[in-house]
C-alpha cells in the first residue's frame, strides 16, 4: 500500500463530484496522511468549496466527514522536529508543514501545485502521474 502525504489543493478536489482524488483517496489502494490544520483550512474556506463543488452545506458536512476518514491527519506535536529543515526546502511557506510531514515518515507528497517540485529532497506526484 502506497502512503502519501495529501496537500490541501488535492483534499479540495475531494468535494467535486467526478474528483478523481475522491476516488482515489476512497480506493484503500494508498494511505493518505495531511496535517490537522489541512482539515481546518478546508472548514474555514466552506462557503467556497460549496460554492466551487456545486454542493449544499450539509453535502459539505458529510463529504468532510468522509474525508476526515478517509485521511489520517496528524498533529504538528507528529512532526515538528522536521519543520526547520522543511522550511529550507520548501519553494511555498504556505507548504511547510507538508514537506516536514513528508520528512518525517519518509513519503512523497500527493500535490498538483508544480511549484513544489522545485526542490529535489521530497518527491511531488501529481494526480495524473498517481
Amino acid at each position: 500500500m502506497m502512503e502519501l502525504v495529501v496537500d490541501t489543493n488535492v483534499l479540495y478536489t475531494y468535494f467535486w463530484e467526478k474528483s478523481l482524488a475522491r476516488k482515489v483517496l476512497m480506493s484503500r489502494k494508498l494511505r493518505p496522511f495531511s496535517p490537522e490544520f489541512a482539515l481546518e483550512e478546508i472548514k474555514n474556506h466552506k462557503y467556497d468549496v460549496i460554492k466551487k463543488a456545486g454542493i449544499r452545506p450539509r453535502e459539505f458536512n458529510n463529504l468532510r466527514i468522509d474525508l476526515a476518514i478517509a485521511v489520517e491527519f496528524l498533529p504538528v506535536e507528529d512532526y515538528k522536529n522536521f519543520l526547520k529543515h522543511a522550511l529550507k526546502i520548501s519553494p511555498d511557506p504556505d507548504d511547510i508543514d507538508f514537506f516536514a510531514l513528508s520528512l518525517k515518515k519518509k513519503i512523497p507528497i500527493w500535490s498538483n501545485d508544480a511549484r513544489l517540485k522545485k526542490q529535489s529532497s521530497v518527491p511531488v506526484l501529481s494526480t495524473k502521474e498517481l
